[in-house]
């Protein structure tokens, strides 16, 4: 099997570097990702701008090309250009692993998370993919390479499960690893919590007398959260699976609306 590796922290993350050592024996594992982080990026690429692309050695053990642009313009770039020139012609992954991002990606930060994004651009192209982050709780006490090795088992299991169809995609979150001996966590498979985050914004004055605007927040705060869902179960130190979907059609709305408009020709006025 040939994995795309990507991220969305960049390629000298220590996120990247730690899940690349822990799925090396899965299979053949080839690293395309931003030269620099590209936290938050959403589903973003690139079309006014050339994407820079260069061969970068992070560590010994380590390297894969770099990309000066966001996590989705590094996998349309892998996929449609570097892949075929890299391995010959016509040439695809077989699945692209996104992470490990330092971070959780539950709730509505699915939807900004840049992690999630190149993981749908890859199954939207037509290759399964899995995202994977870290919820921190105390960064001053991160231990990479343990739950790198946590989310390598966890992607076992679903490989062991059933080929991933095509366009399939799952988001993987690990909680909190408290040590380098933690022991496996249960793994769940979850809903997305559906609430905003409770964030604001400081409002403040800049040297020059101009007002601007700083964040401010914290990423698992949200205003609700809803029982057995990914925010739920993270926080009970649970391993969580979420299948997600590129497709945002409301299905369950399509035929009201079609009955309420499609009558309605051009020449009729409001």
């Amino acid at each position: 099997m040939r994995i795309l590796l990507t991220n969305d922290d960049g390629i000298h993350a220590p996120g990247i570097v730690s899940l690349h050592a822990a799925i090396e024996d899965l299979g053949e594992v080839w690293t395309v990702a931003p030269l620099t982080v590209q936290s938050a990026a959403g589903h973003g690429i690139t079309y006014t701008n050339p994407l820079m692309v260069e061969p970068v050695q992070v560590t010994p053990t380590f390297g894969g090309m770099a990309i000066d642009g966001k996590p989705a313009d590094c996998v349309k770039l892998a996929i449609r250009s570097l892949w075929p020139e890299h391995f010959g012609e016509h040439a695809r992954p077989d699945l692209t692993i996104s992470g490990m991002n330092a971070g959780a990606n539950v709730g509505i930060n699915i939807l900004y998370s840049g992690t999630v994004a190149a993981a749908i651009e890859s199954a939207f192209l037509g290759v399964p993919s899995i995202a994977v982050s870290l919820y921190l709780k105390n960064r001053d006490r991160i231990f990479w390479d343990r739950a790198a090795e946590i989310a390598k088992i966890t992607i076992g299991h679903i490989l062991a499960t059933r080929p991933l169809t095509p366009h399939e995609v799952l988001n993987i979150n690990i909680p909190p690893i408290e040590s380098q001996n933690a022991p496996m966590p249960p793994i769940r498979v979850v809903d997305m919590n559906a609430a905003p985050l409770r964030e604001g914004f400081e409002r403040r004055i800049s040297p020059a007398g101009q007002v601007y605007y700083w964040a401010a927040g914290e990423g698992m705060q949200f205003t609700s959260t809803t029982t057995g869902s990914d925010v739920d179960l993270i926080r009970a130190d649970n391993v969580t699976v979420t299948p997600l979907s590129y497709v945002m059609t409301d299905v369950d709305r399509v035929q009201e609306w079609r009955e309420a408009l499609e009558p309605i020709t051009a020449d009729q006025s409001v």
